[in-house]
């Protein structure tokens, strides 16, 4: 269903950046955006945490099996001063790679509580079925060979 790929590059920026912005005393973390994934049935379900974040400024992308996600929490502009500065902000991606068993033309998506829930059908072709065992000609053409 899901594939989980590894940025080696990724995860050294973010190792260095959580490092010297300790070291700073900064605090610069990289932007990240939880997520939960589950099979629900016929349905795979994916949930990410983005608070603060506008409906408006989610960007989600599908080209072939990579399911992209952006996003942009804004600081406020004004005559202000800042005191503490712990939540991210800024523009948030990630990218998954799905597998070819899910149905990527009917995506579900929505939006609340800073909660991003996308729902992907699996696809039918994927979908367990039984078959059924038929007498085929060559059954019955015999029987009658037989009796004759």
């Amino acid at each position: 269903m899901l594939l989980r790929t590894t940025d080696p590059f990724r995860d050294f920026d973010r190792l260095t950046s959580q490092l010297l912005g300790s070291a700073l005393g900064t605090t610069n973390r990289p932007a990240v955006m939880p997520m939960d994934a589950w099979r629900q049935g016929d349905e795979f379900v994916l949930e990410f945490d983005l608070p603060g974040v506008s409906r408006e400024s989610i960007d989600i992308d599908v080209e072939r099996n990579v399911l992209t996600i952006k996003a942009e929490r804004v600081m406020g502009n004004g005559d202000w001063q800042r005191l503490a500065s712990e939540r991210v902000h800024g523009q948030f991606s990630r990218q998954l790679v799905l597998g070819d068993n899910l149905d990527l033309e009917r995506i579900d998506a929505s939006y609340d509580n800073g909660v991003l829930r996308m729902v992907i059908p699996v696809a039918e072709r994927a979908k367990s079925r039984k078959i059924e065992i038929s007498g085929g000609q060559a059954t019955e053409q015999r029987t009658e060979a037989i009796e004759a």
